[in-house]
């Protein structure tokens, strides 16, 4: 497919001496093995994974900065690249307009343009209210989307006036919706109003507390693999793990974020995932810079793991369980390469799940993720 626009209108080259000094990348590390644009822009017809900063934090009061996507990379290249079949480009930095919005439609048409080429993009630096111009290259294409956002809070305040903190109103309330179904995890409940979880729970929208998160993180799987886009706030990670993140000394640790970075790679829907709320200032000894690296690592993880699993209509790499429970007769699938799990819906539909969930049905009993989605599609 070509391009409409010309992206390198939107983006600015990567100056690799600027970042890293005059560090020589070994063979085998990833500053040595992506695809990068520094003077013309690289061939991306074969690449799977795009990387591109979005330094953009007005949305949170702050003027902008160039500084926090390029510390991000520092970490990055330096890191070992073990996943050769996975070619993996950076295109630089979206160019901050003159306006907030202006740097929002610089960043949709970029998005958009990557995503009609079927690649999957990592955008790095920025306050979370980056998210809209991420969600609005779906709806310039008209895609419908599952979307799930990993933050400590929940940002629908729609009485304040940074955008980084009310955006969610713009992305679940503005016509016309793309978003089929939100989920958000680990939220920290001293940080939301009671009510707005009341809300959530009308809307059929999963929101899932951070400690049921780190008692259950696999069942976060599931939920990652049936979203399109993903954004995640470091605010989600405690302090000790991202000091960069001044928001709870509380939260996931920097294990749970690769976990769950590496889940997002294994999702065969997954096109996006943003990794926003890092402003380099206030990182220490850069291991906030480090944790986002290791994760888009663990992100890249997944796609390779991904890349050995076989479509469901492969059934002989499938164990398959039939069961009933509320006099409903289903049939559950177990991936023979990976473990992972889906079960079938009253329409046939197959929809991911967990082996918790197989256990629950054959209790004779009903599944909360299969009551939730068909509530959804009642």
């Amino acid at each position: 497919m070509r391009l409409t626009y010309d992206l390198t209108e939107y983006l600015i080259p990567l100056q690799t001496a600027a970042i890293n000094g005059d560090t020589n990348y070994g063979e085998q590390q990833l500053g040595n093995a992506i695809k990068i644009f520094e003077e013309e822009m690289p061939d991306i017809s074969e690449v799977e994974i795009i990387i591109v900063g979005m330094d953009e934090f007005r949305g949170e009061g702050k003027n902008v900065s160039r500084s926090s996507a390029d510390a991000i990379r520092k970490k990055l290249y330096e890191l070992y690249y073990w996943h050769k079949e996975i070619s993996i480009a950076d295109i630089g930095n979206i160019k901050s307009g003159a306006s907030l919005n202006d740097s929002f439609a610089a960043a949709t048409i970029v998005l958009k343009e990557l995503l009609q080429l079927n690649k999957t993009v990592v955008i790095i630096g920025g306050s979370h209210d980056n998210t809209i111009a991420q969600y609005n290259a779906y709806k310039e294409l008209n895609r419908i989307i599952e979307t799930t956002i990993v933050d400590a809070k929940i940002d629908l305040k729609s009485e304040s006036p940074l955008r980084s903190e009310n955006f969610l109103m713009e992305m679940l309330t503005g016509e016309p919706n793309m978003v089929r179904h939100y989920n958000h995890i680990a939220f920290q409940s001293y940080f939301v109003h009671p009510g707005m979880l009341e809300t959530m729970d009308k809307l059929r929208f999963d929101c899932f507390r951070v400690g049921k998160v780190k008692e259950a993180l696999a069942e976060m799987e599931p939920v990652l693999r049936n979203s399109s886009l993903i954004s995640f706030d470091i605010d989600a990670i405690k302090n000790s793990d991202a000091p960069a993140n001044n928001c709870s000394p509380n939260g996931l640790s920097g294990e749970e974020a690769c976990t769950l970075a590496r889940y997002a790679g294994m999702s065969p829907s997954v096109s996006t995932m943003g990794l926003y709320g890092f402003d380099a200032s206030k990182d220490r000894e850069e291991l906030t810079a480090l944790q986002i690296a290791q994760m888009i690592w663990y992100f890249i993880d997944g796609r390779h793991k991904r890349r050995h699993e076989s479509g469901l209509h492969d059934r002989q790499n499938f164990t398959e369980y039939h069961t009933a429970f509320a006099e409903v007769d289903t049939v559950f699938l177990q991936s023979k390469k990976t473990g992972r799990w889906w079960m079938q819906m009253p329409d046939k539909k197959m929809i991911a799940c967990s082996y918790k969930d197989y256990l629950v049905a054959s209790s004779n009993q009903i599944p909360e993720r299969w009551l939730r989605a068909q509530e959804r599609d009642i």
